[in-house]
């Protein structure tokens, strides 16, 4: 029954994934088949449905291919490079995470674990989902503080998600004038302030606590749940977060740093495809769009991530065509996927080694 539960699951998010993929291409697909129609002299209107749909996805995607290939090949390895930096820096930050429990993993295992991480989000849910994985190997990698582990790899989500979110609500500042005139934006900015209220308000009761105060007996109820100690014990390894002032001061500039290097790549991917957009445009709208798309909708984010560039982008305050919006979503996910590449040939070539030296050590305490 579980198994028959996940796979519909499963299923549903796929579904909601290609209707949305569907939908951006179709809208995109038509309006290139239009004027494609109308550059040779020929009424549009005077089609059938199904010719203009022929005319659409004829038309539609040699000109999309057209606009990918038009990015400027040096923008395009810049762009590599800033999304290799934000894994790196997002290494960092982990480890930084780990030594509050004193966990003190190496450089080259925290690497491992967070490219193999990055590789099964390409296809997890929405951008997050190979979390799953990196808490599995972080409890693996410690004995006597497995929850503690597993607890560093979603406060450092959760920490990640809230520094995208500031960076976010403090771009919004020196764009108000852009807030004011595009109304998809500004709808997109009220849910990106009640995102980072929700997530402050996370985070606080999770490091610094209060409930108790104004329910005296909620963690007697809380160990009466399922699992209810265990749950007891993530909230312990919480709280030890909270008493580290120097740490969240620390974790919150590198954040800052990896949020203004993911503005950076999609800015390069801009320049590359000779797009007149503001840096300060997408300082307020590249940061949005990856919160959103973060959130467990589709596997990816796909296909959200696309229709937040193309109604973010595509319209007459920024005056960006809405096949090129659609190609530097598509080449920013392209650079994603590269690297996640590299990090599925770190878990091909890294796990049979480090199940045979798992293996080895029982043997050998076995021995003596």
């Amino acid at each position: 029954m579980n198994a028959a539960r996940k796979i519909r699951k499963a299923a549903w998010r796929l579904g909601v994934c290609g209707l949305l993929l569907f939908w951006i291409l179709q809208s995109i697909f038509f309006n290139e088949g239009r004027l494609a129609w109308e550059r040779q002299g020929q009424s549009w209107p005077g089609l059938s449905r199904w010719q203009q749909w022929q005319a659409a996805w004829s038309c539609g995607p040699r000109e999309l291919w057209h606009t990918l290939m038009l990015v400027d090949r040096t923008a395009l390895l810049l762009s590599l490079v800033f999304m290799g930096a934000t894994l790196v820096l997002g290494v960092f930050r982990w480890r930084m995470v780990l030594r509050v429990h004193g966990l003190d993993l190496s450089l080259g295992r925290a690497t491992e674990i967070s490219f193999i991480a990055h590789f099964f989000n390409s296809f997890l849910l929405g951008s997050t989902g190979g979390d799953l994985l990196k808490a599995y190997y972080a409890a693996r990698e410690t004995h006597h503080k497995k929850t503690e582990a597993v607890v560093t790899v979603v406060v450092d989500r959760l920490l990640g998600l809230f520094a995208m979110l500031v960076f976010a609500c403090l771009m919004m500042v020196p764009n108000l004038s852009l807030l004011h005139r595009h109304n998809r934006l500004a709808a997109l900015a009220g849910v990106i302030l009640l995102m980072t209220a929700s997530c402050g308000l996370v985070i606080g009761l999770s490091f610094w606590g209060g409930i108790s105060r104004l329910w005296p007996r909620s963690r007697e109820r809380l160990r009466k749940l399922p699992k209810g100690e265990l749950l007891e014990q993530c909230l312990d390894a919480c709280r030890e977060f909270g008493r580290d002032r120097a740490f969240l001061w620390k974790s919150m500039g590198m954040s800052m740093l990896l949020n203004l290097v993911c503005v950076l790549q999609l800015l390069a991917l801009a320049n590359g495809l000779k797009l007149n957009i503001s840096p300060l445009a997408l300082g307020v709208i590249v940061p949005m769009i990856i919160c959103v798309s973060a959130l467990p909708i589709t596997p990816s984010g796909l296909g959200v991530r696309e229709n937040l560039y193309v109604l973010m982008l595509a319209v007459p305050e920024l005056n960006v065509a809405a096949t090129q919006a659609l190609s530097l979503s598509l080449l920013a996910y392209a650079g994603t996927l590269f690297w996640s590449l590299l990090g599925g040939m770190v878990y091909a070539s890294l796990k049979e080694r480090h199940h045979l030296a798992e293996v080895a050590q029982p043997d050998s305490a076995t021995a003596n």
